[in-house]
C-alpha cells in the first residue's frame, strides 16, 4: 500500500517527476564516468604494460622509455648480461628515433623503432609480415602503423625514401636508405596520431650510423614468476631491478609498478576532476530529491493529516515519504547507466587524443565492483534524501493540519 501511495504522489505531478528523473539520471551518468576516469586510467595503463609479459624496463640513466632520444652504448653487452640472470626470462631490446619518409611529393616526420621481432613487446602485427634482417644490415624491410600508409598515400609493398636530419651542430649529414613495406602493425605505445615504423635492431643501428653503433634506447625483461604468489612476484622483480641498477650504473630499472606511479603523477590532473565532478554529482542528486520530496510533502499536508487521523503510525508516513525518493532514484540511475556508458565512450575517443599518449591506453575503463558501488551510494543517498521532509511529514499536526485544509 505504501509503495501504491508513493507512486500515485509522483503521478500526480508527471512533469515535474519527469524532469526530477532526468536530472538524477544525468547526476548518476555523470557519477559513473567520473568512477570509471578515476579507476579506469590504472587499470588500463597496467594492462598495457603487462600485455605483452615484461615486468621491466631498462633505460638510459634519469630517463623514461622514449622519453628522449637518449640511448646507451654497449647494448650487446648490457643485453647478454640481463639475459644472464637466471631469473630473467626474456630481454627485448629496441632503438627509438626520429627519420623523415617520403613518396613522391609526400613527406612526413615518422617514428622509426629498431627491434628483435622474435622477443619484441612494442608492437601487434595486423598484416603482412616481419621484416628480414639483410645480409649487409641496411634498412630494406619495414614494417608501419596505419597514420604511416595514410599520411604518405602508400600500402604494402611500397618503396619510401627515408632520411636523419642534418645536424649543423654536430657537423653530421643526413644519411638515407630506402625501405619496402612489407607489413601493417598497431604500435602499443605510439601516440595514434604519429606515423611510427619498425626495423630489425641491427638494421636501424647500421643506418644511423655512428650515432646509433651498439646502442638501444630500452631494454624490456621479463622475470620468472610462474607458481609464485602475487607478494612473492613482487619481491622477485624488485630483487632482479635492484640487480640490473647496481650492476649497470649507466642505466635506470623501471618496474610496471613505478610506471603505473609515474604516470599517475602525470596524469593526476584527471583523477583531481574525476573526484571533484564525481562529488558534485551526488551532492546535486541529494539536492534535487530533497528539493522534489518537500514541494511534495508541503502540497499534502493535508492528505498526510488525514492517514495519521486514521491511523497510519508516523513510521508509515516516513516510509511512504522515503519510498519516493528511493522511486526516483532507481528510475535515475537506470537510465543514467545508460547514459554513462554512451557517454564515457564519447569522451574516451576524445582524451585518447591527448598528445603524447599510447594509442592503446583508455581513460573509461568499466570496474563492476566500483561502477555498481557508486551507483548504489547514489540511491541510498536519493532515499535519505527524503528523510528531512519526510521526518517532518510524520511530525504534521493532525488537527491544525486539517483545520488549515478545511479552511483552504
Amino acid at each position: 500500500m505504501r509503495a501504491t501511495l508513493a507512486w500515485a504522489a509522483l503521478r500526480r505531478h508527471p512533469m515535474r517527476t519527469l524532469l526530477a528523473v532526468f536530472g538524477l539520471a544525468i547526476a548518476a551518468a555523470l557519477l559513473l564516468d567520473m568512477v570509471m576516469l578515476a579507476t579506469g586510467m590504472r587499470a588500463s595503463f597496467r594492462s598495457l604494460l603487462t600485455s605483452q609479459g615484461y615486468q621491466l624496463r631498462v633505460t638510459p640513466k634519469g630517463t623514461l622509455p622514449f622519453d628522449t632520444e637518449a640511448s646507451v652504448g654497449g647494448a650487446a653487452a648490457l643485453v647478454a648480461s640481463l639475459r644472464s640472470h637466471p631469473d630473467v626470462a626474456r630481454v627485448s631490446p629496441s632503438l627509438g628515433t626520429t627519420v623523415q619518409a617520403q613518396r613522391g611529393e609526400q613527406a612526413v616526420s615518422a617514428f622509426a623503432l629498431g627491434t628483435n621481432a622474435d622477443v619484441q613487446g612494442e608492437y601487434t602485427l595486423l598484416a603482412g609480415r616481419e621484416p628480414s634482417m639483410p645480409a649487409d644490415s641496411t634498412i630494406r624491410e619495414a614494417i608501419v602503423n596505419a597514420t604511416f600508409l595514410t599520411r604518405l598515400g602508400v600500402s604494402l609493398g611500397d618503396t619510401v625514401d627515408l632520411s636523419t636530419e642534418r645536424s649543423a651542430q654536430l657537423r653530421q649529414s643526413g644519411r638515407r636508405g630506402r625501405v619496402v613495406i612489407v607489413g601493417e602493425a598497431r604500435f602499443l605505445y605510439v601516440p595514434p596520431g604519429l606515423p611510427a615504423l619498425s626495423t630489425p635492431l641491427g638494421a636501424l643501428q647500421h643506418f644511423l650510423g655512428t650515432s646509433g653503433r651498439d646502442r638501444m634506447s630500452l631494454a624490456m625483461a621479463s622475470v620468472r614468476v610462474d607458481g609464485l604468489d602475487a607478494a612473492a612476484q613482487r619481491d622477485r622483480i624488485e630483487r632482479v631491478r635492484l640487480w640490473i641498477e647496481t650492476e649497470h650504473s649507466r642505466v635506470t630499472a623501471i618496474s610496471t609498478e613505478t610506471a603505473i606511479v609515474q604516470v599517475e603523477e602525470r596524469l593526476a590532473y584527471f583523477r583531481q576532476l574525476a573526484f571533484i565532478l564525481g562529488a558534485l554529482s551526488l551532492v546535486i542528486g541529494v539536492l534535487l530529491v530533497t528539493t522534489l520530496v518537500s514541494l511534495s510533502v508541503n502540497e499534502r499536508l493535508g492528505e498526510l493529516a488525514v492517514l495519521r487521523a486514521i491511523g497510519v503510525p508516523r513510521a508509515g508516513v516516513l516510509q511512504q515519504i522515503m519510498l519516493e525518493g528511493l522511486m526516483l532514484g532507481l528510475a535515475g540511475i537506470t537510465i543514467g547507466l545508460g547514459l554513462g556508458l554512451v557517454t564515457a565512450r564519447w569522451l574516451n575517443t576524445i582524451l585518447r587524443d591527448f598528445p603524447g599518449l599510447p594509442a592503446d591506453l583508455d581513460f573509461f575503463v568499466w570496474s563492476g565492483e566500483a561502477a555498481w558501488k557508486s551507483l548504489a551510494m547514489l540511491l541510498i543517498a536519493a532515499t535519505f534524501a527524503g528523510a528531512i521532509p519526510a521526518w517532518r511529514a510524520s511530525r504534521v499536526r493532525v488537527a491544525q493540519a486539517l483545520r488549515e485544509e478545511a479552511v483552504a
